[in-house]
């Protein structure tokens, strides 16, 4: 009989906060509450390249210097082709001199995991959490803070620039950059 008064002020008791939160501030919660799937294989047929398919579901890999974001050097972050999940961030990216896009540390460590890669020698390969996309590979040859490269595939991530990540709600990574576009403006 308790738990009937409890959850009726709890749900009050929220709702509350929600409205006193400034509705930007509503709008990153939203993002941040955002999920990301998987959709059938017949609707990534029809929406992704065949390259973008092979890539993503099969662990194709494409050809390096001749890919859409080896040599991207805009400011933004990099989410699945897939379902969206938001993976690496421009401010970790370098060039490598492999010709494909390198990082030295996912975006967000949660929507990216590895498995052993025994297909070409002892390899790491890295897929999205969500999606299960197949993006690429980690190396342990890259740059500090990590030593690591993770290696990937433009076929596998839509880029996201800056002026853009407001729009696609994905504001919450705005603040990444904020110190790069004041200097910038200097």
């Amino acid at each position: 009989m308790m738990m009937k008064r409890i959850f009726p002020a709890l749900a009050v008791a929220a709702l509350a906060t929600v409205a006193a939160v400034p509705a930007h501030a509503q709008a990153t919660r939203q993002a941040v509450a955002r999920t990301y799937t998987k959709k059938s294989d017949a609707e990534l047929r029809r929406t992704l390249t065949p390259l973008q398919y092979e890539v993503t579901q099969h662990a194709a890999t494409e050809t390096p210097f001749r890919n859409e974001y080896w040599n991207n050097h805009r400011a933004g972050i990099y989410v699945d082709i897939v379902s969206g999940e938001p993976l690496f961030s421009s401010t970790d990216k370098y060039d490598s001199g492999t010709g494909w896009p390198s990082f030295t540390r996912p975006l967000e460590a949660a929507n990216v995991r590895t498995r052993a890669d025994n297909s070409y020698g002892e390899r790491t390969e890295v897929r999205s959490t969500h999606a299960d996309s197949h993006l690429g590979h980690v190396f342990d040859d890259g740059p500090k803070p990590t030593g690591l490269r993770y290696c990937m595939n433009s076929a596998s991530m839509r880029f996201i620039p800056v002026e853009r990540l407001q729009a696609e709600g994905y504001g919450r990574y705005l603040p990444l950059f904020a110190n790069a576009q004041h200097a910038a403006h200097r």
